[in-house]
C-alpha cells in the first residue's frame, strides 16, 4: 500500500470539491493536522474514516486504498491486457511461421530422397549421397516441427525409420533386381575414391 499515493489522491479529491483542509476537517469532525497527515502520507485514515471519506467523495473504499479511480485502474488493466494479447498474437504468428518453415523443409527433404532414388541409377554413389542429404534435411525439418520435449525421441525414431527404409530398399534392389548394394557401395566409394564394387 503506497501511503504517499493515497495521500496525494485524498488531496486531489479534496481540491476537486474546492475545499480547504479546515473545511474538510470540519465536515469529518477531525483536526486540520489529521487531514494534513493523511494528505502527506504520514498516516492513513482508520476504517471508520475510510467509510466516511468514501461516502463524502462518492468513491469506493478499494479506490481510496489503491489511490486511484476505477476508470484509471480499468484503463491500466486494459492497456496491460492489450500488451499481453499483442505479445501472445506475435508469438502465435511466430509459431505458425516456424511450423510452416519446418513443414516445407520436411517436404523438401522427402523430395530429395525420392528424387535420389528415382533419378540416379542404383549403382551410382550419388543416389546414396543425395538420399542421406535428404535424410538430414528431413531430420532438420522434424526438429523445427516437433515440440522441444519430444525432439530427441522423434529425431532418434526418424533416424531408425530411415535406416530401416534404406536397408529394405537396398535388400530389395540386391535380391529382386540384382543391383548394387547402395549402402555398401557408398561406404566403399568414400574409401576408394568413388570406385563401384558390386556386392556379392
Amino acid at each position: 500500500m503506497d501511503q504517499i499515493k493515497i495521500g496525494a489522491f485524498l488531496k486531489a479529491l479534496r481540491k476537486e470539491k474546492h475545499l480547504t483542509q479546515e473545511d474538510l476537517a470540519e465536515e469529518l469532525h477531525v483536526s486540520n493536522r489529521t487531514i494534513s497527515r493523511w494528505e502527506t502520507g504520514t498516516s492513513l485514515p482508520d476504517i471508520n474514516m475510510l467509510v466516511m471519506l468514501s461516502d463524502f467523495y462518492a468513491i469506493s473504499i478499494p479506490e481510496l486504498i489503491s489511490g486511484e479511480r476505477k476508470e484509471k485502474m480499468r484503463n491500466q488493466e486494459s492497456n496491460e491486457m492489450a500488451h499481453v494479447m499483442a505479445a501472445y498474437s506475435h508469438n502465435e504468428i511466430k509459431a505458425e511461421r516456424r511450423k510452416m518453415g519446418g513443414f516445407l523443409i520436411l517436404i523438401f527433404g522427402i523430395f530429395i530422397i525420392l528424387s535420389a532414388l528415382i533419378i540416379f541409377p542404383s549403382e551410382s554413389s550419388w543416389s546414396s549421397i543425395y538420399a542421406i542429404l535428404g535424410s538430414f534435411i528431413v531430420l532438420f525439418g522434424l526438429c523445427i516441427l516437433v515440440n522441444k520435449r519430444w525432439r530427441v525421441q522423434t529425431v532418434v525414431g526418424c533416424m531408425f525409420l530411415l535406416f530401416i527404409l534404406f536397408t529394405l530398399s537396398d535388400y530389395v534392389a540386391v535380391t529382386q533386381f540384382n543391383q548394387f548394394d547402395i549402402i555398401i557401395n557408398l561406404v566403399k566409394s568414400l574409401g576408394d575414391g568413388i570406385v563401384m564394387i558390386p556386392s556379392s
